[in-house]
């Protein structure tokens, strides 16, 4: 099958922000005041009707005509636009989400055109193999402040880590970061505040939240980025050519072919439960969304890739719906 890819176009700037909600003012110029665009309505007395300021003197503005005319008055109204509670939609939209008993979700979702965000859920996630991402994140920010481009073999990793999800070559690059301690040092860069690389080489136990993946996928999307524009480009390359098996997580929100994403699937070995993860961008109806869906105590693998899909497509209608 050839490969999927992402259709790519940069953001817009808009600062290092996990969640970014914000509230759209608009105003008509009928008069103007120092502070801004108002609408100012003249109401004669006698007649209760909108009505034209009385012809001027000869010397005198019109506007200061109708300022000392005792038959009118003037008041000023702003206008705003009422904002949209997405956080509540999004919690409206999750209760079509069939969860299995003991099983968690947590999604975020970020509209990149109006720069508004929502999310559902709460707690921390094994990251699973999408911390692959945050692994070359992490490759890439370091070569850049070593002022050196990535190896030929640091390449055949990376793209294996990220199209074929191979283990071997995660583990590889987790020892060339530094395991955690790179990794943490990174994301501390990056903004991302409530995730912790796992113990020794358990890189898969990365400790995240959904809110952390939101800020992850800015940094690799977004123009306010610590990683270079040459970094970005390359890291969602790999993410729009993710192994034909692979094709299902936030892609299912999407238009056709036009995501890019990293999934993460394990099965804990105390439990026999499932952590199934997926992060990305997807485009809808000609909007582009960062969509980051965790999932854990999944009876099985198809389970827990049914309920991420629907907290994903959930998340998109948080903002299809108003």
């Amino acid at each position: 099958m050839a490969p999927h890819r992402a259709r790519r176009r940069r953001t817009r700037r808009s600062g290092r922000r996990t969640l970014v909600y914000t509230v759209v003012a608009s105003a008509v110029l009928v008069g103007g005041t120092a502070a801004g665009a108002v609408y100012v309505k003249a109401q004669a007395h006698d007649r209760g009707s909108l009505v034209s300021s009385p012809s001027a003197s000869p010397g005198t503005s019109s506007s200061a005509s109708a300022a000392s005319s005792p038959s009118q008055e003037a008041s000023v109204e702003p206008v705003t636009k009422p904002t949209v509670d997405r956080d509540a939609l999004l919690t409206k939209a999750m209760k079509a989400v069939a969860l299995e008993d003991g099983a968690e979700v947590s999604v975020a979702v970020f509209d990149i055109d109006s720069g508004e965000g929502a999310a559902y859920g709460e707690g921390a996630f094994d990251t699973a193999s999408i911390v692959k991402v945050d692994i070359l994140a992490t490759l890439l920010l370091q070569a850049q402040d070593a002022d050196r481009h990535l190896t030929a073999t640091e390449k055949t990793y990376a793209t294996a880590m990220i199209t074929n999800s191979d283990n071997a070559s995660a583990s590889a690059l987790w020892d060339i970061i530094g395991q955690a301690d790179g990794l943490d040092a990174s994301n501390k860069r990056f903004g991302l505040t409530g995730t912790s690389g796992g113990d020794g080489a358990l890189w898969g136990l990365t400790q995240t939240t959904a809110a952390d993946q939101l800020t992850l996928l800015q940094q690799v999307f977004g123009d306010d980025s610590e990683l270079s524009e040459a970094s970005r480009t390359y890291l969602q390359g790999l993410m729009g050519e993710i192994a034909a098996d692979q094709h299902w997580g936030v892609s299912a929100a999407a238009d056709g072919t036009q995501w890019a994403l990293k999934n993460g699937w394990l099965a804990r070995s105390s439990t026999g439960l499932w952590d199934i993860n997926s992060i990305g961008r997807v485009t809808v109806d000609g909007a582009e969304y960062l969509v980051a869906t965790l999932s854990n105590g999944n009876t099985t693998k198809a389970k827990g890739i049914s309920v991420v899909e629907a907290a994903a497509k959930a998340a998109v209608a948080a903002f299809g719906s108003a």
